[in-house]
């Protein structure tokens, strides 16, 4: 079972409006809703090629059962650790004649002491079984910048491989516990610089037109589709595409090969293209170290 950790979901709210005029009542004629979160999407992702996964995190109040409800319709088990507060939403207003995206963003919840507690004791019990976690998103208000890195200690403690996307402090304390994979949130072809990574563990970097790995026993490389590190479907995707070779002990141009496929393959509306992955595949040229691209 592979686990899935979003601390700060939301639930995506998004309007098909005529023309907006503020100021005044303005009519919706479709509203659609969706789990948000990068967790809950590479849960997605995994389900859809036929893992075994469940979503984890803090949800809570009616937003929290909408994004449970979501989820499930996917196929998609849930555990999240309730919370008091309510889930934040993320509001998408598009207008019908040109297409023109407003959107609006709640505020995190704040998650207090106890709700901290609850949600280490459901992760722990989440560990037994598991063959990888994935941490991955922002950290909703209250929870200290080092909760990625006990997450991280309490999995590599148990055996269990993590694979970690975030930025910030949240991910250099968390990358110097060990993580299997490192993936920072923002592209770039350089390491940060304070990112204190284990000699064991590999880094994903998006660098121009390639991606990137930083392995222990050198650099492997393989080309992007066009433009596609731009939107963060793409992102979403390739961090999904990573976790069954870490779980299966893929080599690296076989792990390369399936996560830029997958990224490719992924439209900016995120729906996973089975056809698509499979025709990019054959296409993945990998490079490793030592070999010209």
């Amino acid at each position: 079972m592979i686990v899935t950790v979003t601390l700060n979901p939301s639930l995506q709210v998004e309007y098909d409006a005529g023309p907006v005029s503020l100021g005044a009542a303005n009519k919706v004629r479709r509203v659609r809703y969706a789990a948000g979160g990068r967790g809950l999407a590479v849960a997605r992702y995994l389900h859809t090629f036929g893992h075994d996964v469940v979503a984890a995190g803090l949800a809570g109040g009616s937003t929290g059962q909408l994004i449970r409800n979501e989820l499930g319709r996917a196929g998609v088990a849930t555990q999240f650790t309730p919370i008091a507060a309510e889930s934040r939403r993320v509001v998408a207003i598009a207008e019908g004649q040109d297409g023109r995206v407003t959107s609006f963003t709640e505020p995190a919840p704040y998650i207090t002491t106890e709700e901290l507690g609850r949600l280490a004791a459901d992760y722990l019990s989440l560990l037994n079984g598991a063959t990888a976690v994935v941490l991955c998103g922002s950290l909703p208000d209250g929870l200290p910048e080092e909760t990625y890195a006990s997450l991280t200690s309490y999995a590599t403690g148990s055996g269990v491989p993590v694979i970690l996307e975030a930025g910030g402090s949240a991910l250099r304390h968390a990358a110097a516990r060990g993580p299997a994979l490192v993936i920072p949130d923002s592209a770039g072809p350089d390491l940060p610089d304070d990112l204190p990574v284990t000699g064991s563990a590999s880094v994903v970097l998006l660098a121009g037109g390639e991606v990137v790995v930083r392995s222990p026993g050198g650099d492997w490389r393989a080309e992007l589709p066009a433009g596609g590190q731009h939107t963060a479907a793409f992102r979403d995707a390739l961090v999904a595409g990573f976790v069954p070779g870490v779980v299966l002990g893929w080599s690296w141009p076989d792990m390369l090969r399936h996560a830029v496929a997958l990224a490719g393959s992924v439209p900016p509306s995120g729906e996973a293209d089975l056809t698509g992955y499979e025709r990019l595949l054959a296409d993945v040229v990998v490079t490793g170290p030592g070999e010209a691209g």
